[in-house]
This record gives structure tokens, sequence and C-alpha cells, in this order.
């Protein structure tokens, strides 16, 4: 199924605009080209956008706050397995 998504404009420089459209299929095919410390800074900008939605955030925290206590519990598991 072939990804529906609308092209989006940017400006770019305060001294010289550049008007472009790129459209969401044309950035994830450009996304394998970029270096891992390029696609680690456009996820984190994502998330940064992703967060400003409350409910997003909630989740966010939600996933994180079990992920820290599955992590707590393997701790435990394992000084109990070895002690």
């Amino acid at each position: 199924m072939p990804l529906l998504i609308e092209k989006v404009s940017a400006t770019v420089s305060s001294d010289r605009r550049y008007n472009f459209a790129v459209s969401a299929s044309e950035i994830i095919k450009e996304l394998p080209r970029l270096s891992e410390a390029e696609r680690r800074a456009i996820r984190e900008g994502l998330l940064e956008i992703a967060n400003q939605d409350g409910d997003v955030a909630l989740c966010n925290q939600t996933a994180l706050d079990g992920a820290l206590m599955l992590d707590g519990m393997e701790d435990e598991d394992a000084r109990r397995q070895s002690g």
C-alpha cells in the first residue's frame, strides 16, 4: 500500500528564502543515506514534536516507566540467581 502523504513546504535561511516541497515518502527514501548521528537527531526532533501532544507524552512516559520497572525486575532476578 503506497504511503499517501501531502507535500510540505519549508523556508531556509532568513536572508534567502527557498520554497520547496518534499513528500514524506521522499524523506523516508533519503533516510538510509544519512549518518547514524543525523538519524538520531531526526528521531529526537520527531520525539520532541510528538511530545507536544499530551496524550503522546503520557503514552511515552508510561512506556518508559514500564521499561524501567522491567529492568529493575530483571536486575533483581539476576541478583537472586547469582546469590
